[in-house]
């Protein structure tokens, strides 16, 4: 054993136990290599660029060495969209074993100017949003667009938002929720602050008029997402202990705490906790467990009859795509659910996989094609229905399905707000 041997073996030695990270490698032993998960994989199936879930995961994991990065640059092309670990008939944790695997490789090689500073949505939303009408135009502009391309490397085709040109945060802090009988707190996330502040003020609106005094804790920032999926896993943490501690004190008083961007709400749930092996956090825990997706908590109310909504009819045809990050949840969808219980909606709920553009995977110029086949199927699908509007749960696969079909998609508690009379098809079918 030579000297550098030793001194990485002494190092190892004395490293703090990751009983989470091992927890998870154990699960490689349950891998029967039945490939389940490369023939659901909406990547592996488009490019041969990203040989498979279980070729980078499970199979090249057991010749990983604890500490040490990967060798194998393709593990870069996984979107961590997750499907692989929601189809796996032997519970092993593909993804979170490859988004950690992938991170290695990250610290070693580098992280891009790109890189870190589309995983920061807060610094963009505070750049972006004092001089909206600019940023929004240059946004719009095809040579922009490609000079951005040749020098930072975002595709210039890729479907990204516009700023709203002020914040939800701006609007909740003026706005006095009623008292009432139930009290939650919402957790609005980047998309609903900087991009869609309408979505967060509908759902103030909708949740206030069933009966909720809706309580929107100060200092909401970044849930950490974006940075964990680019493998800048130190200041994920940072961002998850921040967004947690702003959240703790209304799950520890026992307050529900509510989601409109259901990536976000996964993220706080369970992500954080398992990938950046956040486990023992203790402000993280509380939230964890007093988190649900907004429609989720919506069918809870509504199966235990105290959903108080007269919902009226709403004539028009709508497509709906469960992304990957709701499907992680583990709850079904109950996006449909709630649909179902408006008269006269048509609903067609589309069959595709993914959508491609897995956050911030998608709008990368080296990956951009990738993600647009990945969604070709879907974007067919919600062509060939000639719908009046598309519905998804998450902003980042809203943006790139509006962009890449021209069909306006909306959030599923738009048409619910709809049909509770909250608001006019005007409003519904104006961008946000």
């Amino acid at each position: 054993m030579g000297i550098t041997d030793k001194l990485s073996h002494s190092q190892h030695d004395h490293d703090p136990p990751d009983v989470l990270g091992d927890l998870m490698r154990g699960t490689l032993d349950h891998c029967v290599k039945c490939t389940i998960c490369e023939t659901f994989c909406p990547v592996a199936n488009v490019t041969p660029l990203f040989p498979g879930p279980k070729t980078v995961g499970p199979q090249a994991e057991r010749f990983r060495v604890r500490g040490e990065e990967s060798q194998d640059h393709s593990l870069d092309y996984c979107s961590g969209c997750g499907v692989c670990t929601q189809v796996c008939p032997q519970g092993v944790h593909i993804a979170e074993i490859n988004t950690q695997a992938r991170a290695k490789l990250k610290e070693r090689d580098g992280f891009s100017l790109r890189d870190r500073i589309i995983a920061r949505p807060p610094l963009l939303g505070r750049a972006g949003t004092p001089a909206a009408p600019l940023v929004n135009k240059t946004l719009a502009s095809r040579p922009l667009r490609l000079l951005g391309e040749k020098l930072i490397g975002v595709h210039h085709a890729a479907a990204v938002p516009t700023f709203a040109g002020r914040t939800f945060q701006g609007w909740a802090k003026k706005h006095q929720s009623p008292p009432a009988a139930r009290r939650v707190a919402y957790f609005h996330g980047c998309g609903a602050n900087w991009y869609e502040p309408v979505v967060g003020e509908k759902t103030v609106g909708l949740l206030e008029a069933i009966g909720c005094q809706v309580d929107v804790p100060r200092g909401q920032s970044c849930c950490g997402l974006p940075l964990q999926s680019n493998g800048q896993f130190d200041a994920a943490r940072r961002y998850v202990r921040t967004m947690a501690k702003r959240l703790a004190p209304a799950a520890r008083a026992g307050v529900d705490i509510l989601g409109t961007s259901t990536s976000c709400t996964l993220m706080l749930k369970r992500e954080a906790r398992e990938i950046l092996d956040l486990m023992e956090d203790p402000d993280l825990k509380v939230v964890s467990e007093h988190m649900y997706d907004i429609c989720e908590y919506l069918v809870m109310l509504h199966d235990r009859g105290e959903l108080a909504l007269e919902l009226q009819p709403l004539p028009m045809t709508v497509t709906y795509h469960a992304p990957c990050q709701q499907q992680g949840h583990g709850i079904g969808k109950p996006a449909l659910e709630l649909m179902a219980l408006i008269p006269e909606l048509t609903v067609i709920e589309n069959d595709a996989v993914c959508c491609g553009v897995a956050g911030t995977y998608g709008i990368k110029v080296e990956k951009y094609e990738i993600a647009a086949n990945v969604g070709r199927g879907l974007f067919d699908q919600i062509e060939d229905a000639r719908p009046d509007l598309a519905v998804c749960d998450s902003e980042t696969c809203r943006w790139h399905i509006e962009g890449s079909t021209g069909v306006r998609t909306v959030h599923p508690l738009e048409i619910i707000h709809r049909a509770a009379g909250l608001s006019s098809d005007a409003e519904l079918r104006a961008p946000a």
